[in-house]
């Protein structure tokens, strides 16, 4: 079972966000929403390296930034990754 978060940001803000998010590691999706509406969807593989995962997601995190760039305001919705033995 996955966990669900969201976060608002301003534009200028939802880079450094899912950058931030990608190195917490335990994320399994990524989406951005705008008005309530999936814009992008980066799904990560459970256990990816940061390192790795970082380099996979160079390219849409550059579309991201110029997505941000045209929108004061959107919604960063985080899957991640229950722990299954968490107590």
């Amino acid at each position: 079972m996955a966990e669900s978060e969201k976060f608002t940001v301003s534009g200028n803000q939802v880079v450094e966000k899912v950058k931030q998010l990608i190195r917490e590691g335990n994320i399994r999706r990524v989406r951005l929403l705008h008005e309530g509406k999936i814009i992008i969807e980066i799904p990560l593989s459970v256990g990816a390296p940061v390192v790795v995962a970082g380099i996979l997601v160079a390219p849409l995190l550059a579309a991201i930034g110029a997505f941000a760039a045209l929108v004061t305001e959107c919604t960063i919705e985080v899957e991640k990754v229950e722990e299954k033995n968490k107590k």
